[in-house]
């Protein structure tokens, strides 16, 4: 007995809805029996919005198929292509990277080096266009090294989607009610300027002023990077500030003696100072994209093998700048199933390389993540790799510190990562657990990433600077100053601004550039 064509029509489409028969790829045109479907796969980010200027956009596309399912697994890194031009047509100076999280979604991040007055952003699968393709970007879309600073700075951080509050801001100025320029500008000097390393800046009609102090001064060129990116960015207040160039704070007198507001790239529970994102993660976040390799964005894109098939032990690399390091490397030889700890480089403890050498090769950050298990251990004072781990696909051992970064005090030791003394003690019993409990270390691999990739990317870098700028701002009795002794340091020469409308004769202050 035949069937009739509508009958055979019906049962070949319920055949495909059950998965019975293969469907056809859009992109390979091969026959596959789960394929993407361009219609119900979605895209959404911060990239997609004109006023989000960063150094390097992003926006994310979630792989679907024809059942709505999203995948949870790559669909393959030709699955979609991506296409960006300017509105009225032609060619945009904009370099695109698709990274492929593994996970069935995509990070896409693009680079300017123009500004235009609108954006296309085409996203396809095959030949046909994903979701609501193409995404319009109206009005004027600003590259990083334009200076086109916002004038409302609530309109900026609603356009870089800044948190409502940061709360180690706000308790690191607490101590701070009230900051006397005048005093703070001599006593700073008199006491850390000739044994440290320390810049007097001066933010004023949102061009910059310094004057460092010591004989290492090198690093103030990632605060002169800092201040310029977001001078550009957004208008702040006027300012003026120490900023400590060294590893460890500086401040510690207590409360009742009245401490100075030193700002710091790193903090500690003995001291007082004022912590801002570390120069490491600052500088990733200004040369994503550019000179460095490893960034927020690049290590999501790079994070190894699916958790089961990493390899399930402890992974460190680094140098010999603190004794438990050393320790670690004694401990990966008593248990080498359980760690693999190596030094790669002697510089404090030259003389007993002999008994914890030999050195090894540095290999890739983005091989660290062929382990389940990744430790973070302090060096000279936090290990500043930190951010890096918690955004790859492992779970994190922290070391107990004294020290912390901007952002410790948002994370929970077993929801973002596993705590183990300062001693070591516990560390091998706590990569036992780990192993005993995969489920559960897997869950605090997936918290740790989730916090870093939401709050360790570049808006929240600059937002967290700006806040801090603004705050600070608020807490000064007397206007800052452009102190004796004082160069301006003028924003890099910079001629694709030519569509900046933001700027009047009553703000623009500046040279031409």
């Amino acid at each position: 007995m035949g069937f009739s064509r509508s009958e055979i029509i019906s049962l070949v489409l319920a055949s495909i809805v059950l998965g019975v028969l293969p469907l056809r790829d859009p992109v390979t045109g091969y026959e596959r029996e789960r394929v993407v479907c361009p219609g119900k796969s979605t895209v959404w980010g911060p990239g997609l919005e004109s006023n989000f200027v960063v150094p390097a956009r992003w926006f994310y596309i979630q792989a679907t198929d024809t059942n709505g399912e999203n995948f949870t697994y790559s669909p393959g890194d030709k699955a979609f292509r991506v296409s960006i031009s300017p509105t009225g047509g032609g060619r945009a100076r904009v370099w695109v990277q698709k990274l492929d999280r593994q996970d069935g979604t995509f990070l896409v991040r693009y680079k300017m080096f123009d500004s235009y007055d609108g954006l296309k952003i085409e996203v396809f699968s095959g030949d046909e266009p994903v979701a609501d393709s193409p995404y319009l970007l109206p009005g004027r879309v600003y590259h990083e090294n334009c200076y086109c600073p916002q004038q409302d700075h609530q309109k900026w951080e609603a356009d870089m989607q800044c948190p409502s509050a940061f709360p180690q801001i706000e308790r690191d100025l607490e101590i701070f009610p009230k900051i006397n320029l005048n005093r703070v500008s001599k006593e700073a000097v008199d006491r850390f300027g000739t044994h440290h390393s320390l810049c007097h800046y001066t933010v004023k009609d949102n061009k910059i002023h310094r004057k460092c102090h010591g004989q290492h001064t090198g690093f103030k060129m990632f605060m002169d990077a800092t201040l310029h990116s977001i001078t550009r960015k957004v208008r702040i207040p006027d300012i003026e500030f120490f900023v400590n160039l060294g590893d460890w704070p500086l401040e510690k007198r207590q409360v009742k003696d009245g401490p100075l507001p030193i700002l710091s790239w790193c903090g500690s529970e003995e001291t007082r100072d004022i912590v801002m994102p570390t120069y490491d993660l600052t500088e990733s976040t200004l040369e994503t994209m550019g000179r460095v390799s490893l960034d927020m964005l690049s290590v999501q894109g790079n994070t190894g093998p699916r958790w089961v098939n990493k390899t399930e032990q402890a992974l460190w690399r680094g140098r010999d700048s603190r004794r438990e390091r050393l320790n670690l490397v004694d401990l990966g030889r008593k248990y080498p199933d359980l760690i693999d700890a190596a030094l790669t480089n002697f510089f404090f403890f030259r003389d007993e390389e002999a008994k914890y050498g030999p050195k090894v090769q540095h290999i890739s950050f983005f091989d660290f993540f062929k382990y389940k298990y990744q430790l973070n251990i302090d060096g000279t004072v936090a290990a500043y790799r930190l951010p890096y781990l918690l955004a790859g696909d492992s779970a994190v051992f922290k070391h107990e510190s004294v020290y912390y970064e901007h952002f410790y005090s948002d994370l929970e030791p077993y929801v973002h990562y596993i705590p183990f003394r300062k001693d070591l003690t516990d560390l091998v019993p706590k990569i036992r657990w780990a192993k005993r409990n995969d489920d559960d270390a897997r869950q605090i691999a997936e918290n740790g990433r989730e916090y870093a990739r939401k709050n360790l990317l570049a808006n929240s870098i600059f937002c967290y600077y700006e806040r801090l700028f603004r705050e600070y701002a608020s807490r000064q009795v007397d206007q800052p100053q452009v102190r004796e002794g004082m160069e301006e340091v003028p924003q890099p020469t910079e001629t694709a601004c030519r569509l900046c409308d933001r700027i009047d004769s009553k703000h623009d202050n500046r040279d031409e550039l």
